[in-house]
């Protein structure tokens, strides 16, 4: 096949760690054709969605791991399959790539995630849809609704609806003395949404990312494990991951979630559970492929090329 991947710039790839390299890597060992390009080069251009891309070869080197052509630009339509796999922030720059790779689509290019899957699932919201998977949560920019919460529940986490990685996650009890800056702040003084969740301990032993690829859960989860001191268990946050078969709650959340979101498109998830609950439902660019196969031998990337392979042909 060829295929086209759209990226963060490859010298910010991290190759022992990346996912979207573990995927690059073993398409390229069954022979299929890679093709590079960046958000920005997604255009409109003579009547068809246009891609200005760059063939790359993987070297095998650690340094110098790849080589990749002059860019040229052609029909997103004429490739096989189309990856979309560029990193929030989710501005409105990356809703106007998924409008452009919908058109794309209708072109004829297939595109994973469906773009319009993708522009419509927001992750931190998705599991409103899900509420018997949930711990208590709240979803305002009203003050007063927070604080409420807070008062109701204790001890509680706040985040952005936006956000990745940890980034802006605050844990507030109700006796904490900073809780109304941190409340003023996070909600711009009630100008922006953000997520209240009920805090659970469980995030102790990890905040578990469940792969769903396809629709079906891979077996090992990884249980990000924050670092002393900490609440986060991101792993751009200093989380420590370990693989861990899926308890019996994660196939019954995996399971019951699986064939919904494989139905509206979404070939790749990254479902996010602590404890015995779903906190969020990850669609942009879902990750821990390489860390699963290292402490697992578990090879999620060809579970998820055989997935393409097979999407592609259908």
């Amino acid at each position: 096949m060829k295929i086209a991947i759209i990226l963060d710039p490859l010298d910010e790839i991290k190759t022992y760690k990346d996912t979207t390299y573990a995927m690059m890597a073993e398409a390229a060992e069954r022979g299929h054709e890679l093709h590079i390009l960046m958000q920005d080069g997604v255009m409109w251009k003579h009547g068809l969605v246009i891609g200005e891309s760059c063939r790359l070869e993987l070297t095998g080197e650690k340094e110098r791991w790849y080589h990749i052509d002059l860019p040229r630009e052609d029909a997103l339509a004429e490739f096989d399959a189309v990856l979309m796999r560029k990193d929030p922030p989710f501005d409105m720059e990356y809703v106007t790539a998924t409008w452009l790779l919908e058109l794309a689509g209708r072109q004829g290019a297939r595109v994973f995630n469906d773009p319009r899957a993708l522009r419509d699932h927001s992750e931190k919201l998705a599991i409103a849809e899900f509420p018997q998977f949930t711990a208590p949560t709240l979803v305002t920019r009203m003050e007063k609704q927070i604080h409420d919460f807070i008062d109701a529940h204790a001890d509680v986490v706040v985040k952005p609806l936006d956000g990745m990685g940890g980034a802006q996650v605050f844990r507030v009890t109700d006796t904490d003395p900073n809780r109304y800056v941190i409340v003023e702040t996070i909600t711009w003084h009630g100008t922006r949404s953000i997520m209240a969740q009920r805090y659970i301990p469980e995030i102790r032993e990890g905040d578990k990312r469940i792969l769903l690829i396809g629709g079906v859960p891979v077996p090992y989860s990884l249980a990000r494990i924050p670092k002393e001191g900490e609440t986060r268990g991101n792993l751009a946050a200093g989380g420590r991951g370990v693989a861990l078969p899926l308890s019996a709650r994660d196939m019954e959340i995996a399971r019951a979630l699986g064939p919904q979101l494989a139905q509206r498109g979404l070939l790749l998830v990254g479902l996010d559970v602590i404890g015995d609950y779903l906190t969020e439902v990850n669609v942009t660019s879902p990750t821990c492929f390489q860390e699963i196969r290292e402490q697992t031998g578990f090879n999620v990337a060809a579970l998820f090329i055989d997935a393409l392979e097979k999407a592609c042909a259908a």
